[in-house]
């Protein structure tokens, strides 16, 4: 029969496709991971991987263990959530990734939520960059994710996460003092120097398009994805930049804001995976932060 800890060994090595990423992952060391594989593919009775220069490729068994051995694992998940619903209490961790500005608007009161009306949880949140978290919570790193998609950008289609929308996050021209934000439009902001996040970003890539569209190529002179420097930046007069209404975390803003073109929203959401989407603890988690989400964006604030 075969060992169901050596399948999904198997599993992550075709997510995330080498022996030192498998091994860092689960903390075990290269050498552990190696034996355990082999010891799988005698299990099988089958080759399962081939070198390939200094990597190793699956064999086309190896991808029909993979194929089953997802399948595997979400029925043992979607075990443990049937009996955790069968508890009259919400218990057990919760890991969940979420990214900079959700962590600062709508992480904290959803904590506090959550301590209130189910003390028997444990959530541990550690920031992640969306695509990273997506890519996390699909390999079983964590459980849940907050993660976010700019107008015009979709992300990679995860069919094996159930995504569900948490807020419409609306999107500003910040300004530095001196320039009137009720009469400002994108084009004016256009000799200005800019922040905005890193390239490669979906971020990024959304707020060039929008100058370009507008008449310019921004002048990027600061470079961060910590929004929490943008909106310094900006407020010392430093930068122009664009910034979502979930950073003000339902706080008055602190600098200028005037209206974009279309009046564009970024969309919120979590994912988990299908396996884990009726255990109770993760439905709580997705509550909680729904409920967080509403208080810290109650409504489209006026700019300025």
């Amino acid at each position: 029969m075969l060992d169901v800890r050596r399948l999904r060994l198997l599993v992550e090595l075709s997510r995330r496709g080498t022996l030192a990423a498998v091994a860092e992952a689960l903390s075990y060391s290269p050498s552990s991971v190696s034996q355990q594989l082999a010891l799988l593919e005698r299990e099988a009775g089958v080759p399962l991987l081939v070198q390939a220069g200094r990597r190793v490729q699956l064999t086309p068994q190896a991808l029909v263990l993979v194929e089953h051995g997802i399948a595997v694992l979400d029925r043992l998940e979607e075990a443990e959530a049937e009996v955790a619903r069968s508890l009259t209490s919400v218990g057990g961790t919760v890991r969940v990734a979420v990214f900079q500005s959700a962590a600062h608007a709508v992480v904290p009161q959803a904590l506090t939520i959550l301590a209130a009306e189910h003390p028997g949880l444990r959530v541990e949140v550690t920031e992640r960059e969306p695509e990273a978290g997506l890519f996390e919570v699909a390999a079983r790193d964590f459980d849940l994710v907050v993660a976010e998609q700019y107008p015009g950008h979709t992300r990679a289609h995860r069919p094996e996460l159930d995504r569900v929308p948490l807020v419409a996050d609306p999107i500003r021209l910040a300004l530095p003092g001196g320039v009137a934000p009720e009469a400002a439009t994108l084009a004016d902001a256009a000799s200005l120097p800019w922040v905005l996040e890193p390239a490669g970003t979906a971020s990024r890539e959304w707020a060039v398009q929008l100058c370009r569209e507008a008449g310019f190529e921004p002048d990027v002179r600061f470079e961060t994805a910590d929004l929490i420097a943008h909106i310094r930046l900006i407020r010392a007069g430093h930068a122009a930049g664009l910034l979502p209404d979930l950073v003000w975390a339902g706080e008055p803003p602190s600098v200028r804001l005037a209206e974009l073109p279309g009046r564009p929203q970024r969309e919120v959401f979590t994912a988990t995976r299908h396996a884990a989407a009726t255990r109770p603890a993760v439905v709580a988690c997705r509550e909680a932060l729904a409920r967080a989400a509403r208080a810290a964006a109650p409504a489209r604030r006026p700019a300025g």
